[in-house]
């Protein structure tokens, strides 16, 4: 399985990001608006030496996609994608010079699913933020069996192993496999907040009663008022750093 980064092939950026996601992934997730902020090509027009693909026969099939940002004065890690996403966008505003990385998603062609494809993506992601220069790895982890069981906490959740010892979950496992090490809940890794009939169209629920609503492909329970016809979802994600 050969993999390049964008900045060699800048010809299969648009095949790159046309690789689609799951047909059930949350639609709600859309909603994250710090996402807004480097989702998309201009991750590519500004870092494309940071996007990776995974190529079958010399086309895409996988994607990985990191960002940039600065530790300098900083917390060692930031409270979880949203913030690593405007941290992103302050340092390349203000253009400061980065050190370390954060991976914002690992995409699979859903027809390649279970063909170890993310560990392939994974080891492109280490070997272009090593070529650039960069000293750290972090990954805020979204294990999407965890939506099977959005009220246990999450730090509940990333603590079961096995008798191995890996992680029970198998997306952190997969990461623990490539070299990763699991290093914290990040409790408030990202944040929806939206009007309910965006949420009735996103979920087919009916949002008509206040209080928490569990919502399938949730991580955690969305919270409801009616009254302020708005519900917020904040999902939690585990940070694993991985060595580049």
């Amino acid at each position: 399985m050969d993999t390049v980064t964008l900045a060699e092939r800048p010809d299969l950026a648009s095949a790159t990001y046309d690789i689609p996601y799951p047909p059930d992934s949350p639609a709600f997730m859309r909603g994250d608006l710090a996402s807004l902020l480097i989702r998309g090509r201009r991750v590519v027009r500004r870092w494309p030496h940071l996007v990776v693909a995974a190529l079958e026969d010399g086309r895409p099939v996988a994607r990985g996609i990191v960002v940039p940002y600065s530790s300098a004065g900083r917390e060692p890690l930031p409270s979880g994608w949203d913030e690593a996403a405007v941290w992103t966008a302050e340092d390349a505003l203000d253009g400061v010079p980065c050190d370390a990385a954060c991976a914002l998603e690992i995409a699979v062609h859903p027809s390649r699913a279970g063909r170890g494809l993310s560990s392939v993506v994974l080891g492109a992601m280490r070997a272009a933020v090593r070529a650039a220069g960069l000293t750290s790895l972090v990954v805020p982890v979204r294990p999407p069996d965890k939506a099977a069981e959005p009220a246990v906490p999450m730090a509940e959740y990333a603590a079961r192993v096995r008798a191995d010892g890996l992680p029970a979950d198998w997306w952190l496992r997969t990461h623990v496999r490539a070299g990763g090490r699991v290093e914290g809940v990040a409790a408030c890794s990202s944040t929806v907040c939206a009007p309910l009939d965006r949420w009735r169209a996103w979920t087919g629920l009916p949002f008509d009663r206040d209080g928490p609503v569990l919502v399938p492909g949730a991580l955690a329970p969305v919270h409801v008022s009616v009254a302020h016809d708005h519900a917020v979802y904040v999902e939690p994600n585990v940070w694993v750093r991985h060595r580049v």
